[in-house]
């Protein structure tokens, strides 16, 4: 009788694990999923992107020293006018990470960011970069940059393009909805002779570089 109990336990056993839901795979590269564009993208070091519901994504990393990643959700097409809603569940970007609205723009090759939080040991872009001047939107002020990258990794392979960035002066909250009101930003920075031609991609992106984290976010449109 002993013997039958335990054979019953194991089979139980067996079954309960055959039939649990099998974790989140990874993803790399880009895609679509629940009518949301995704991207992935890492040169080293470790991460893990795993697609939920609509525009939720969740991701861990550890880049070592100098590895670079950057993973979002949104829409395979950007708007200068759209509005983004999003949500961080969390975010625990480590020593280097970013909680950016985050896009590529063609003719010419630009990348921008619209960041609203960052780790405990760099504030982007750098202290190299030069202030051209400020934006208020959405409750907050951000500060306006152009910096340039010089045969480094993009949407059309290697190539020299610059970058614009309008980063918040105090971070955001985690778990409360927020609004990005993109066409403040892009006024600005055309204010500044910073335009933008073809928009490429635009998701709402966690960015880390040389560092470990984690964070779980939801995005969608207003």
């Amino acid at each position: 009788m002993k013997l039958m109990a335990g054979l019953a336990t194991g089979l139980a056993l067996l079954t309960a694990a055959a039939s649990a839901p099998a974790p989140p795979a990874c993803v790399r590269g880009t895609g679509t999923h629940e009518g949301f564009f995704y991207t992935a993208w890492r040169d080293s070091g470790s991460a893990c992107m795993t697609l939920g519901d609509a525009g939720q994504y969740a991701v861990t990393w550890d880049l070592g020293a100098s590895g670079n990643m950057v993973v979002g959700k949104g829409w395979s097409s950007g708007s200068p006018t759209r509005r983004i809603g999003y949500r961080a569940a969390a975010f625990e970007p480590g020593t280097n990470g970013y909680l950016t609205l985050y896009g590529w723009a063609t003719d010419p090759l630009i990348e921008y960011y619209v960041v609203d939080g960052w780790g405990t040991a760099f504030t982007p872009p750098g202290e190299d970069a030069a202030l051209l001047g400020t934006v208020v939107s959405d409750g907050g002020t951000y500060r306006i940059y152009r910096t340039q990258r010089v045969e480094k990794p993009s949407i059309r392979g290697t190539q020299t393009f610059y970058q614009y960035w309008s980063v918040r002066t105090e971070k955001r909250a985690q778990g409360s909805d927020n609004t990005i009101t993109f066409a403040n930003h892009v006024a600005a920075w055309r204010a500044h002779g910073l335009n933008l031609g073809t928009m490429d991609y635009q998701v709402l992106a966690t960015e880390g570089f040389g560092s470990s984290g984690r964070s779980d976010v939801t995005v969608w449109q207003e």
